[in-house]
């Protein structure tokens, strides 16, 4: 269990990150067809998770709008936005906010994502709902750089994300 804060009071997520140089748990989100996705959708692609609590938010909103500017610019990646939203309510940020290079998914159908990656929130007023968290992979899903922001109002390492690509 990690310890992390809502506006400085401390709330507790579901365990920790997965460890540098681990293989990635394989999962089941929602896409806006409502379709199960698995990171068997991406063979050969590096892959940057950002884990949002809600893209109706001004950060997590901010950190799509940042990590859709790198997807645009490199093939060999791609970007799952990854939130407890409602894949309808997620797939409308994005067309209106017109982020065409990232995926925005959901956890609507199962807590398995949130508990295996260590980011379902536990305690406090947003308990059930994903931590803020970037986790990025390789083209094989190892684990080649991970991040839980210790508060959730702040914007996570955009800099050191992108840098674990390369």
């Amino acid at each position: 269990m990690a310890k992390i804060t809502l506006q400085g009071n401390e709330v507790d997520t579901s365990g920790n990150l997965p460890e540098i140089g681990s293989n990635a748990p394989d999962f089941l989100l929602v896409n806006k067809e409502l379709e199960n996705v698995s990171l068997t959708n991406f063979p050969g692609k590096k892959k940057i998770l950002c884990i949002v609590p809600s893209l109706d938010t001004p950060v997590c909103a901010v950190s799509a709008k940042k990590f859709n500017e790198y997807a645009k610019e490199y093939d060999d990646s791609v970007v799952l936005v990854i939130s407890s939203d409602l894949p309808f309510a997620s797939s409308r940020f994005c067309l209106s906010e017109e982020l065409e290079h990232v995926i925005p998914l959901s956890v609507m159908r199962s807590q398995d994502f949130s508990r295996d990656y260590g980011v379902l929130i536990e305690s406090g007023p947003l308990s059930g709902i994903t931590a803020r968290a970037i986790i990025v992979l390789d083209q094989n899903n190892t684990v080649v750089h991970a991040e839980l922001v210790s508060e959730i109002a702040n914007e996570p390492d955009y800099k050191a994300a992108i840098q674990a690509l390369s």
